[in-house]
């Protein structure tokens, strides 16, 4: 795998929009708590553009996100929003190749098809980290700094993760490669060239928001009889936030546990990455990781996601 260079204050930051649009009091106070933690955030005007439900056409998103990726100075970039669209840039990107250059991308949700293109496609760490809206643009309401700054800002292994309501659903130890991201776009990413498939013995992250508990079976079914499962060491779930029946009498975590209570490693379930209702935190994917169930569940970072 290839790391990204550790961030340090002055550093300059990309502002990249590869998927929604997204509301401007949002975007400036992202830039501001950038600004705040030492770094120079700078973006294009084509960050403003609107197309339909993203943010300008699928050449102008890849073309900033080329720019800022050839950019010597850019030493990161991060994503304003998730929402739809980011799939579209790939076939583009596909065809231009990064070369040697290796930048931190930040992002989740629908960049999730960015992470898994960069992470498991191109041999290149990410962060499951978060973006402007609704996480950056909220301070540490909106994400952890801590967990953010030792992903990003040290070189060397991030250690245990914040994750006080993290439960076991099936007990073991595992380690390996922390890949994944959110179901939807996993899920969706099956049949084409840009199909979720993580090396063998991986450790799978995976989080969604908002689908009701036979949707997310349905997602988690797709994956597993696509072979995207059966290899993985581990898995652990986010909060699964309004991942809800009405009545609440089937639980996404009941689903999720009778689904996977035949796999052969640890399961676990709340960790607050992604769509989260505390402040989100980050997750380098790309790098060893240790995964422990039990009575008191714990996911490790073993290996710096930073040189």
């Amino acid at each position: 795998m290839r790391k990204p260079r550790r961030l340090v204050p002055g550093d300059r930051i990309s502002v990249i929009a590869p998927a929604s649009p997204f509301a401007r009091e949002d975007f400036e106070a992202g830039v501001a708590e950038l600004r705040g933690l030492g770094f120079d955030p700078c973006f294009e005007q084509s960050v403003f553009e609107r197309h339909g439900y993203v943010a300008g056409s699928a050449e102008t998103r890849a073309a900033a996100f080329q720019r800022a990726w050839a950019d010597p100075p850019t030493a990161a970039l991060v994503a304003v929003r998730g929402g739809f669209g980011s799939v579209q840039l790939l076939p583009i990107l596909n065809r231009a190749p990064l070369g040697e250059t290796t930048k931190a991308f930040i992002g989740y949700s629908d960049n999730t098809s960015l992470l898994s293109w960069l992470t498991i496609g191109r041999g290149i760490v990410t962060f499951h980290g978060p973006m402007l809206e609704g996480r950056l643009a909220k301070g540490t309401a909106g994400y952890d700094r801590d967990s953010f700054r030792r992903c990003l800002c040290e070189a060397k292994p991030a250690g245990e993760l914040p994750a006080p309501e993290l439960e076991t659903l099936k007990d073991g130890e595992a380690r390996g490669l922390l890949v994944g991201g959110t179901l939807t776009q996993l899920a969706g990413s099956l049949g084409t060239p840009y199909g979720f498939d993580p090396p063998h013995g991986s450790i799978l992250f995976f989080e969604d928001v908002n689908e009701r508990p036979y949707r997310v079976e349905r997602l988690l079914t797709q994956l597993i009889y696509a072979g995207s499962v059966k290899d993985a060491a581990g898995v652990v779930f986010g909060e699964m936030r309004g991942c809800r029946e009405p009545d609440n009498q089937i639980t996404v975590r009941g689903v999720i546990a009778d689904l996977l209570s035949d796999f052969r490693g640890p399961v676990l379930f709340g960790f607050p990455s992604g769509h989260t209702t505390r402040p989100m935190v980050t997750l380098p994917f790309g790098v060893r990781a240790r995964l422990i169930g039990g009575a008191t569940p714990k996911l490790t970072i073993e290996e710096a996601a930073v040189e």
